[in-house]
């Protein structure tokens, strides 16, 4: 996974692309991380660069490079939908994560704020604990700086990011 480059951003945005990165080097296992706004936008990626891939490939492979941020974005968003859905026909409360085992690997889901999400996808020998924590120190730090004007310059950063690229 590659650092996303952060010239030119606020320092609310520098400080999230850092926890991301602290967050992908600290935590052996990590496939895949991306930071979902509430519509299901990409914010924040671990792999930008199989972003642009995934943009310049569409027309080749019509379902997309397998594992990239942006196919984790779309699953994040979905079961992150599929389980508020749960809780509000359960009485529950509200969703604070989401963890699917699969023989694979894993897929964690955290609510970050204001129906942000953050989606990891670990490889199949991840510790699941370690992940978890980890994770719950993201979005602790995360949480309060995740305002709609920073949601909005990380959504025309990683537009900007993905025009460049596609030249």
């Amino acid at each position: 996974m590659t650092a996303p480059s952060t010239f030119g951003l606020s320092s609310e945005a520098r400080n999230l692309h850092w926890l991301l990165t602290n967050l992908v080097e600290e935590v052996p296992g990590l496939l895949s991380v991306a930071v979902v706004s509430s519509d299901g936008l990409l914010l924040l990626s671990s792999d930008p660069g199989r972003n642009a891939e995934a943009r310049t490939a569409q027309t080749d492979r019509p379902t997309g490079p397998k594992g990239s941020s942006a196919d984790l974005a779309t699953i994040v968003s979905g079961i992150g939908s599929l389980t508020i859905g749960a809780a509000k026909l359960m009485d529950g409360g509200n969703v604070k994560q989401t963890m699917v085992a699969m023989d694979a690997g894993s897929l964690f889901v955290m609510s970050i704020s204001d129906g942000s999400l953050l989606g990891v996808h670990g490889s199949p020998d991840c510790d699941m604990s370690v992940v978890a924590y980890h994770m719950a120190l993201f979005v602790g730090r995360a949480g309060h700086v995740l305002t709609p004007e920073l949601r909005t310059e990380l959504r025309k950063s990683l537009e900007t990011e993905s025009m460049g690229s596609a030249r």
